[in-house]
């Protein structure tokens, strides 16, 4: 979800016939294209892990419907990732209207508690219709996931926090960022599903961005 529709529609056609002949498991290995299926970011970006270890990034929204499509599939590739590479994810704002959302991801990586309420953030929005466009609404959300209402709240109202919002922006605003989900690989590389599987239905862009992510990954750790 972006400012252009970034997400691809579906085909059909030729390359309906083509994948049907195919496979989309073998499309999935494609022959990808700089400039097309993935951007090459010059100069590259400085990158936060230790030498030797790899960043990929997924920049996301939680209100973004194709992020939400998007995160079975991711979080199991992230599972199956080499001990090499180092995976994070940073909740974009294109507006100060996504902010309290960018805010409560923030804050459940602070306090340790992405693993236990991401998804569920992303169910409540996409699949129960819940307005967690007010820290208020929020707060409540989290403290029915479990956690402490003032130590949540005192987080998400913490310097650290807003700092990270700051970061988050600048970062954003570095890779380019104006399409979700897209994700960074170690300061050099940018691609997306759109991007991979353009053309192709949107799960097709799901497999085959995750592709083309093992190859610049590749890439990347042989110094290309």
């Amino acid at each position: 979800m972006d400012r252009r529709n970034f997400i691809a529609k579906s085909t059909q056609g030729v390359m309906g016939t083509w994948l049907a002949s195919k496979g989309v498991a073998a499309f999935a290995q494609g022959n990808f294209q700089e400039g097309k299926h993935y951007q090459r970011l010059s100069p590259a970006l400085p990158v936060t892990v230790p030498k030797g270890k790899i960043e990929v990034i997924e920049f996301f929204w939680y209100g973004c419907p194709h992020c939400h499509a998007f995160e079975p599939t991711l979080a199991d590739w992230v599972r199956k990732l080499p001990a090499d590479v180092v995976f994070r994810r940073v909740h974009v704002a294109f507006r100060p209207a996504f902010e309290p959302l960018q805010k409560l991801y923030l804050s459940l990586e602070a306090l340790n508690k992405v693993d236990a309420v991401h998804r569920k953030v992303f169910q409540a929005i996409h699949q129960n219709g819940a307005r967690l466009d007010r820290p208020e609404a929020i707060i409540d959300f989290v403290v029915a996931q479990g956690l402490d209402r003032k130590e949540f709240t005192d987080t998400y109202n913490s310097f650290g926090v807003q700092a990270k919002v700051r970061q988050g922006k600048q970062l954003s605003e570095a890779y380019k960022i104006d399409g979700v989900p897209s994700i960074g690989i170690h300061g050099q590389y940018l691609t997306s599903p759109s991007m991979a599987g353009a053309g192709l239905p949107e799960t097709d862009g799901q497999v085959r961005v995750l592709t083309l992510a093992d190859q610049l990954i590749d890439k990347v750790r042989k110094g290309g």
